[in-house]
């Protein structure tokens, strides 16, 4: 059966001063979300009591980093947060009280991209130094990846939720690499990724899925169990991020001129969502995507430092991931 749904604009959360450049959400925590920006903060969001006229209200400014804040990922208790920036650093937040528990010094570069192991004793990052750094929770640098890794930037990496320790990394370098942190010398596999630089990666909810796209504007799906490309969905845009839906069987990507979501079933699009726009100027780029942790409302951070979000409705004829093993 063919996918139908709507998503409705439900209204955007404002308090960022620049680009907001990362969302994250959690299951543990779903009253929350965190969002970094260009500002140089994070900001954790209340979304408890939610109105027809509100979807949530700015609870604490968190601040302590000297340049962009590019990404950030939560615990999976939903406790702590850790963030990546231009300032070639990460901090690790106490969500309650705001402060920085941890501060990781070790990249020489700008660091792209940061995200926790599913047991929450390992955080991995990547940089521009063209290095991936795999840390324990003590911010002390367990091990680097710097051989047979990827020859330019690095711009996104993503644990895999199973319980394989399975790393997805994207690089500039045009290439997608698996690694398998068991044996870290070397990648398990390596792809092509894009003609041109692989911006972001996502790896579906139960862990047998990778997805990758970047400045070409074509993403490709990869088999992570079998380590083989299954097919491409073209998005005809500039991808800056994708994110599987935790519940539905969907992929969503945001690109230069809107967030497209795809039923991977049909691989058709079953939406094509800009944000509303009053004034007659330049539209916004989404930059960054996350779901709720029961996949039915979806946040877009924006070029234009707003952070916007859609609710699903009228949804039939779907097929759902199953839990990761």
């Amino acid at each position: 059966m063919v996918e139908t749904a709507t998503l409705v604009y439900r209204g955007a959360l404002e308090g960022h001063s620049n680009w907001v450049t990362s969302i994250a959400t959690s299951e543990a925590r779903p009253d929350i979300l965190v969002t970094g920006s260009r500002d140089k903060s994070l900001m954790i969001w209340d979304l408890s009591e939610q109105t027809q006229e509100s979807i949530g209200y700015a609870k604490r400014r968190l601040t302590g980093h000297s340049n962009f804040v590019q990404d950030v990922a939560l615990s999976q208790d939903g406790v702590y947060a850790v963030s990546a920036s231009w300032d070639h650093t990460l901090r690790l937040w106490n969500l309650e009280t705001g402060k920085t528990m941890k501060l990781f010094k070790g990249h020489t570069k700008d660091v792209m991209s940061v995200t926790f192991s599913p047991n929450n004793t390992q955080i991995v990052s990547a940089s521009r130094d063209k290095t991936i750094k795999i840390w324990n929770t003590l911010a002390e640098c367990k091990f680097t990846i710097d051989q047979k890794s990827h020859t330019e930037w690095i711009n996104c990496v993503r644990f895999s939720p199973a319980v394989t320790p399975l790393l997805v990394s994207a690089g500039s370098d045009k290439m997608v690499k698996i690694w398998d942190l068991a044996k870290v010398s070397e990648a398990k596999s390596s792809f092509v990724g894009d003609t041109c630089e692989v911006r972001c990666v996502t790896v579906s909810p139960d862990g047998t899925l990778c997805a990758s796209g970047g400045k070409e504007g074509n993403i490709k799906l990869w088999d992570l169990n079998n380590s083989d490309k299954l097919y491409s969905l073209d998005a005809s845009d500039p991808i800056h991020a994708l994110v599987f839906n935790p519940t539905k069987y969907w992929l969503c990507a945001a690109t230069d001129k809107s967030i497209k979501i795809w039923d991977l079933e049909t691989k058709t699009v079953v939406g094509d969502l800009q944000p509303e726009v009053t004034e007659q100027k330049k539209i916004p780029h989404c930059l960054c995507l996350a779901w709720s942790h029961d996949g039915s409302t979806l946040y877009g951070g924006f070029t234009d430092n707003k952070i916007r979000a859609w609710q699903v409705s009228g949804v039939s004829g779907h097929a759902d991931f199953a839990p990761a093993a």
